[in-house]
């Protein structure tokens, strides 16, 4: 962050809309326009905010800052006000805010870690076999467990079976864990993930855990892990190549089809999925997935000392890297991926070992 300009910072500030629209007005969003723009001047940036703009202005405008010669900046968007907000996430304290502050990771257990991985599927689904998958739950279960979990792993589910295990998991008192943390190891399409022999939502299993249904873990890290398919892009449109899983010894790397859409749910939530969406995620044969393979080995290494939000920016950077060698599909063949994560946390999420 050394170059001669901290960046440009574009603001769409919406509060009236076109009446057939059938919008609300959005009153308050000038204060957090004001708020935003004077605390980005202060950090630098180039701000330039603009009211109400029109679909074809807004184009026009982002146009303008995408190809003009700005160098990219990454910056976090925080927003705060003292009046009543239009959806309740969560109440803010009223205390100051400690941005050091870390979640409390000091009772008797870890926390309970279910692993649910899908390697066949009921013929009338239409799903390829994810060969490799095996490897990802292995590395998973081994890793989970150095950081004090307690892992249950199950395979090739049904759908009444996953929802039953996730139902009494939701109903168990938490009381004296630390966490929760669930993993799908599935296909995937919208928001749904796939079972043996149906799809279940991802927000229908992220909402159980929510505070209203879920008192025990309140206040407590809840930890959502999506190896899956969020699209069907490379850099370029590609067919997904999973109809080249086969028994063959030869280490190659197929895609996990269709595609995972979803939000994350609440307070404390964290989604890690396996790759942006709108694009695939790239998986193995024999090895287990890129993202999987990188989210373990770092957690191997960093599991117990850094900060979990910062180890999934290593896990991005570390699969940013990798690139498609062996594969049937030509057009995959150099192709790249690039996960990513959506926090709801409210503190810092350290694994420190337990005394």
């Amino acid at each position: 962050m050394d170059n001669k300009r901290r960046g440009l910072a574009l603001i769409f500030n919406q509060e009236r809309f076109f009446w057939h629209l059938r919008l609300n007005n959005k009153h308050g969003t000038n204060a957090d326009r004001y708020n935003l723009e004077k605390r980005l001047n202060e950090l630098n940036f180039e701000v330039k905010a603009y009211d109400n703009y029109k679909n074809m202005e807004v184009l026009d405008k982002i146009s303008e800052g995408s190809v003009a010669k700005y160098n990219t900046a990454t910056t976090e968007r925080t927003a705060c006000t003292e009046n009543l907000t239009e959806t309740d996430a969560f109440i803010r304290s009223s205390l100051a805010l400690d941005p050091a502050e870390e979640y409390k990771m000091d009772n008797k257990r870890r926390g309970l870690a279910l692993i649910f991985n899908q390697e066949r599927f009921f013929w009338r689904l239409g799903l390829n076999n994810r060969h490799g998958t095996n490897a990802d739950r292995y590395n998973l279960e081994k890793r989970l467990k150095e950081l004090n979990f307690e892992v249950e792993a199950y395979d090739d589910c049904k759908q009444e079976e996953v929802l039953n295990r996730i139902s009494e998991a939701a109903e168990a008192n938490h009381s004296d864990a630390d966490c929760f943390l669930l993993v799908f190891l599935s296909h995937g399409e919208n928001d749904q993930v796939y079972t043996y022999d149906g799809k279940i939502s991802v927000q229908d299993i992220t909402s159980l855990f929510k505070g209203n249904k879920c008192k025990s873990l309140v206040g407590k890290p809840k930890i959502f892990i999506l190896q899956a398919c969020r699209g069907d892009k490379h850099d370029d449109p590609v067919t997904a190549c999973d109809a080249v899983d086969s028994e063959l010894k030869t280490n190659e790397v197929v895609v996990d089809a269709s595609a995972v859409n979803t939000l994350p749910a609440g307070a404390d939530f964290i989604m890690c999925y396996s790759v942006a969406e709108g694009y695939y995620s790239h998986r193995e044969t024999i090895n287990g997935s890129w993202y999987v393979q990188d989210l373990c080995e770092l957690l191997q290494k960093y599991g117990d000392s850094i900060e979990f939000t910062e180890l999934l920016t290593l896990v991005n950077r570390k699969v940013s890297m990798r690139s498609v060698g062996n594969s049937n599909d030509r057009n995959a063949i150099g192709k790249k991926q690039v996960p990513c994560f959506a926090s709801m946390l409210t503190k810092k999420l350290y694994f420190r070992p337990k005394k």
